[in-house]
């Protein structure tokens, strides 16, 4: 057993406004330089819709990810024997058209215009190239776009529905749309680093992080196609790529990564799991309907004895197991398993989870009077996103895990409903508890967790002792007195 540590992520996607504020704080902090207009590490899309960039779920288009191959895995874009012919040229990456042409505005034109008939305008201009342009398109062009047939119906995860199933989706009555805000998974397996022909990409042994050394890299985007979700990206001034960092600065003197502390819907939690590394190539070999449960057996019980101890002869300090034990992610994930993995058959086992959201409440018109369901929650089997859609997109296209968690929430709201307003019978909210596979305690630890929790129950952080890390490469006291100010030199372009 080669017990490791991961910071891993949640997401409750039941919970998410759709604000953009997590996006405006990662844009502000980390990607506001030259050659980083276009850059989102953190985005969030209307689903059904295409998200960013355009289509990126397609993997006939982009290749990302891995494919199972001779019984074992490869990448889909590189490999051995094709990196060297592509080296320079990237088919199946994006273009600047399936993300967007970043614009800015010839303000003087406004400002500064001389008196006439007409209103001035400010027209945009590129940032790329500073020629006037045609905005087509954005980072979040589909915002709250549910039924359009130019958007929404682009939805690759819609392929797994029937037609009467599209139709009814896009229907008046049914028409619903949720938020899914996005950052890097930092996967277990990450496509990203094993695509890297020069090494730059790498995984922080002591917390699972995946970051890019600047001067290590030589701008050959194997990574961006690799990458299932799309959340590397290429810098176009410095001819490096980059990707979201976790805001491990942060993470190292105990706060929470900028779009988390943002959140102001409070959908996003942190902490550490404890899993087990030598499952990870078994593990990414199984069939798209065991990844699920199998990423679940990798992740270990940070209360169980045997793994302290294999934690602890692998160097794990006592303060990361302690926060492991006290870990949100852990609970929605392992105990819990309300939280699913973001398109797993990837086989990139990524470690940011998501809560599947559950639809508004089915109501009814009849002449004037709106009814509510005789339930009041309706069935999730018949709820307005199909089960199909959403086990696609989180379940690996397992509907009976989305199902599991969406019963299970659906009785916490019961059961809450029956303690606070009454019109539900205990009776009734206990059967429907005892029928998701949840006790009353567990349910009390759900509604807490979920709805009442502090900062800090939602982010434990766990020390990175990174003085120990650092010891065995160069005197940390010698590191102290070098670090927090950059490069000397800034990126130099790598050809």
């Amino acid at each position: 057993m080669n017990v490791r540590s991961q910071v891993s992520m949640v997401f409750h996607l039941d919970k998410c406004i759709g604000c953009h504020t997590c996006s405006i704080a990662c844009k502000n902090v980390w990607t506001d330089r030259k050659g980083a207009e276009y850059m989102w590490w953190n985005n969030v899309e209307t689903k059904p819709g295409t998200g960013y960039p355009t289509k990126w779920e397609d993997q006939e288009k982009y290749k990302g990810g891995w494919e199972k191959k001779n019984g074992g895995i490869r990448l889909k874009s590189t490999g051995k024997g094709r990196i060297v012919p592509n080296i320079f040229h990237n088919p199946s990456q994006p273009s600047m058209d399936d993300y967007y042409e970043p614009w800015t505005y010839k303000y003087d034109e406004l400002f500064n215009a001389p008196e006439g008939p007409d209103q001035p305008t400010a027209r945009p201009v590129s940032m790329v190239t500073g020629e006037y342009i045609n905005v087509e398109s954005g980072p979040n062009w589909d915002d709250d776009l549910g039924g359009s047939r130019q958007y929404a119906e682009n939805d690759p995860n819609l392929d797994a529905l029937t037609e009467d199933q599209r139709q009814a989706l896009f229907s008046v009555e049914q028409l619903v749309f949720f938020y899914f805000p996005r950052i890097c998974n930092h996967c277990l397996n990450p496509g990203c680093v094993a695509a890297c022909p020069s090494g730059a990409l790498y995984k922080r042994g002591e917390d699972g992080i995946v970051l890019i050394d600047q001067k290590k890299c030589r701008g050959w985007r194997s990574c961006v196609a690799a990458c299932p979700y799309k959340k590397t990206y290429y810098n176009w001034s410095t001819g490096k790529s980059e990707k979201c960092i976790l805001c491990f600065p942060r993470l190292e003197t105990g706060q929470a990564p900028a779009c988390f502390h943002s959140c102001v819907g409070r959908i996003r939690y942190l902490g550490v799991l404890l899993y087990d590394a030598d499952k990870i190539q078994e593990v990414a070999n199984l069939p798209d309907d065991q990844l699920v449960d199998a990423q679940r057996s990798m992740i270990l019980d940070p209360h169980d004895e045997n793994v302290i101890e294999a934690a602890r002869k692998n160097g794990i300090h006592e303060s990361v197991i302690e926060s492991a034990q006290a870990s949100p992610v852990y609970k929605f994930v392992k105990e819990w398993k309300l939280a699913l993995p973001p398109h797993i058959e990837y086989r990139t086992l990524p470690m940011l989870f998501y809560v599947p959201p559950l639809s508004p409440v089915m109501a009814s018109l009849d002449d004037t009077l709106t009814s509510i369901d005789k339930d009041f929650f309706h069935d999730v089997e018949e709820s307005r996103v199909p089960l199909k859609f959403l086990a696609s997109l989180l379940g690996g296209g397992s509907e009976g895990k989305v199902l599991y968690a969406l019963k299970k929430m659906k009785a916490i709201r019961i059961y809450r409903r029956a303690m606070t307003v009454g019109d539900i019978t205990m009776e009734t909210a206990q059967r429907a508890l005892k029928e998701a596979d949840c006790t009353i305690e567990q349910a009390e630890a759900i509604y807490k967790l979920t709805s009442l929790c502090t900062f800090d129950e939602r982010f434990v952080i766990p020390p990175m002792n990174r003085e120990e890390a650092i010891e065995m490469m160069k005197d940390p006291h010698e590191h102290r007195t070098n670090t927090g100010f950059g490069f000397v030199d800034s990126p130099k372009r790598s050809f």
